[in-house]
């Protein structure tokens, strides 16, 4: 027999019915059975078997919001109050018809547990019972409903207000490295459910406060309704009819008011509690009952109150000795948790320096842990560490900026180089003067400097004229004579000719700028993986060919790390890595691969150091020079280690004098030499003259135009 295949949409749709996919189900079945309540007669068993399980869910509610430790902990709770108010007027419903049929054959007419809370509240005088009905109602919706309600508004506002800054906390925290990405993810969902949970509750609460009006109109409903049924249509007596249906309206009513009651007191508990790490019967009994003086105070005083004559003595002196016992066995506790006998400090060492003793015996040392992995704190990539007078500039809560600069420097950062630098750690120290602070590179020092919150530092760009009052010293990022001054100067010092800046600022600019020098350093092997992957998703096939094929991962970190110690964005990583797959069967030198990078990107680097374009202003080498350095770079290899010191020194002489004519004319000090020569003049001239930008001739694009404007070795 041939087997029968279910078409494929029909296999989802079926098959995820299994497991969690019934869930699903629930809801369209909960609803269909609360119309079928309203509509089709129900017989008075299964009335009994609602009521009950509506008893038993009030219940499970009112444990369960007990029990939660936040509200985002119970997120389905205003879908539960609105389907359990849905769940008690639909038994209202069935009720009431079964009332107003059957209620004429006696008060089992609609169920026994109608009757039995009937009987239980009335107690054979209805009008007590009415009364008592009547205050839980007003109870249940003037109090406990209407407060939850209200609170539940003042929270979705407030919880709406406090979004942006809680989301900018968050990415505070992200910027300053203190969390994940994930976890950052997770905050920001946990803050957006807060919000959408209180707007969600203010709804629902509004469902609970017409439940209790509509059990007041559904109860007079039934004894009206009641009394003309069985007066016209089934010739009662009047009294037979008002107490047959009075005991049946007020046992419908009871059976449904109870776990509306329950219910509301689970919402009011759920949105009144504040977030902590403790269920709130331990929050309460905690906090509650956690001073001893408390309980002594209360004790005396219901203890004088029951010494007045004419009060319930034995009542209030028993209530006095519970709680005046209750406050010493804490303070005992509290004391015996502590250590000792409470007259000092325990363990301390005696006269003699040995141990001190505690009831003859001697008190053990508490066990040293054992040194574990744990103990290793990793190093961070980057830290920034700051005293205590700059700690506004880093604390959201008092109007810091610094945090938000910090982000948009990673951003910039980023854009412009080409990778994600590492998250900056921010921390406070002690050790450092108030108004230092320091910043460190992978646990060492890199920079440093002073910054006074509340002044401004104005830095000469060397066309400032005049002088200003304050402390003379430097900018530290670029070492320009600067400044501080007082917050009234810094429109005079603008009009001076001063560039004006903040301290938030100047800590800003010097990181940024060491971020920038040292970019070759945060350059690390997850950083370059998280470079392929990007590029990966727009070109896997040309990552996928390269990388580990073709090329090492630790080889292409050098490639790239050699052309971030010169300067070279890597921006463009597609160039880069079809550079190397070109080259890389040629050779696996990664000095070499990276030369042949440079000339790849030749219109790049020059677009970066002659931003306006037009023609190239450069300083080349003396042709004897020249031919000198070709010599001695092939008798020493690559590393030039044969360049004799004389000869060295007096290159890197006039190489700074040079760079120094170029830089007061205002052009970028860039030297223009043979391609076998870059490398060695580049890693030798680097250290002394960093703002030196070493060129090869096969660097330069064609339709480029050089000018000359200083020969190095001319002498």
């Amino acid at each position: 027999m041939n087997s029968i295949r279910m078409p494929a949409w029909m296999n989802r749709t079926f098959g995820g019915m299994s497991g969690a996919g019934s869930k699903s189900l629930a809801p369209p079945i909960l609803i269909i059975m609360l119309l079928a309540m309203m509509v089709l007669p129900l017989p008075a068993f299964v009335l009994d078997l609602f009521f009950s399980f509506n008893i038993a869910l009030s219940i499970i509610v009112l444990l369960t919001a007990l029990y939660t430790v936040k509200p985002l902990d119970f997120m389905a709770f205003p879908t539960v109050l609105l389907v359990s108010t849905m769940l008690r007027l639909a038994l209202n419903v069935a009720s009431t018809r079964v009332v107003l049929t059957e209620g004429h054959t006696g008060a089992a007419a609609a169920g026994k547990v109608i009757e039995a809370f009937g009987h239980f509240l009335i107690g054979g005088n209805y009008t007590v019972g009415i009364v008592v009905f009547i205050i839980l109602t007003i109870i249940n919706f003037t109090v406990v409903t209407k407060g939850a309600g209200r609170i539940a508004e003042v929270g979705a506002r407030f919880a709406l207000d406090a979004m942006p800054g809680k989301q900018m906390a968050i990415d505070a925290d992200l910027n300053a490295g203190l969390i994940g990405e994930a976890e950052a993810r997770k905050r920001r969902s946990e803050v957006s459910m807060e919000a959408e949970f209180y707007g969600a509750m203010d709804g629902a609460s509004k469902y609970v406060r017409g439940d209790a009006i509509a059990g007041i109109l559904v109860t007079v409903i039934n004894i009206v309704g009641g009394l003309l049924v069985g007066l016209i249509q089934h010739d009662l007596a009047f009294g037979e009819a008002l107490k047959t249906y009075t005991l049946l309206a007020i046992g419908d009513g009871l059976v449904a008011q109870i776990p509306s009651l329950v219910i509301s007191i689970a919402a009011g508990i759920v949105v009144s509690r504040v977030a902590s790490e403790q269920d709130i019967g331990t929050q309460v009994i905690g906090q509650l009952f956690a001073k001893p003086q408390v309980l002594y105070i209360t004790a005396a005083i219901i203890g004088g109150m029951g010494l007045i004559p004419g009060m319930p003595n034995l009542v209030f002196l028993l209530l006095a000795g519970v709680l005046g016992g209750s406050g010493y066995l804490m303070a005992k506790r509290a004391r015996g948790g502590a250590g000792g006998d409470g007259t000092g400090a325990p363990g301390a060492p005696a006269a003699d320096g040995s141990p001190a003793a505690a009831g003859g015996a001697a008190a053990p040392a508490p066990e040293q842990e054992e040194a574990s992995w744990q103990d290793i704190l990793p190093v961070d990539t980057l830290g920034l560490e700051v005293g205590y007078r700059l700690i506004p500039l880093v604390d959201k809560t008092q109007g810091g900026e610094l945090l938000k600069r910090i982000k948009g420097i990673r951003k910039k950062f980023a854009q412009e180089v080409g990778f994600l630098a590492p998250p900056v750690h921010i921390r406070d120290n002690l050790e450092l003067k108030p108004s230092a602070y320091r910043i460190a590179l992978k646990g060492v020092e890199v920079g440093a400097g002073e910054a006074f919150n509340g002044q401004f530092l104005a830095i000469n760009p060397g066309m400032a004229s005049g002088t200003l009052p304050g402390l003379v010293t430097e900018d530290p990022a670029f070492g320009l004579p600067a400044i501080w001054i007082d917050a009234g100067l810094r429109d005079q010092a603008q009009t001076m000719g001063y560039t004006v800046v903040d301290a938030g600022t100047v800590v800003a600019t010097h990181l940024n700028h060491l971020i920038t020098t040292h970019a070759s350093e945060l350059l690390g092997r997850a950083e370059v993986q998280s470079l392929l992957d990007h590029l990966g998703k727009e070109s896997p096939k040309l990552v996928e060919d390269l990388v580990p094929k073709m090329l090492s991962l630790s080889t292409l970190q050098k490639v790239l790390q050699n052309l971030l110690a010169e300067g070279v964005h890597i921006r463009d990583m597609r160039s880069i890595i079809e550079t190397l797959a070109e080259h890389t069967v040629h050779t696996q030198d990664p000095n070499e691969l990276t030369a042949l990078v440079r000339i790849s990107l030749g219109r790049a680097i020059v677009q970066q150091l002659f931003p306006a374009g037009g023609e190239l202003s450069v300083m080349t080498l003396d042709n004897r020079l020249e031919r000198l350095l070709m010599q001695a770079l092939a008798a020493s290899g690559p590393d030039g280690a044969g360049i004799e010191p004389g000869l060295a020194d007096t290159i890197a002489q006039q190489a700074q004098a040079a760079a120094a004519q170029q830089e007061a004319l205002g052009l970028t000090p860039v030297l223009l030499v043979p391609g076998p020569l870059r490398t060695l003049l580049s890693r030798f001239l680097r250290r002394a003259l960093p703002q030196l930008k070493v060129l090869s001739h096969a660097e330069i694009p064609e339709n480029k135009t050089i000018r000359v404007t200083a020969l190095v070795g001319a002498q």
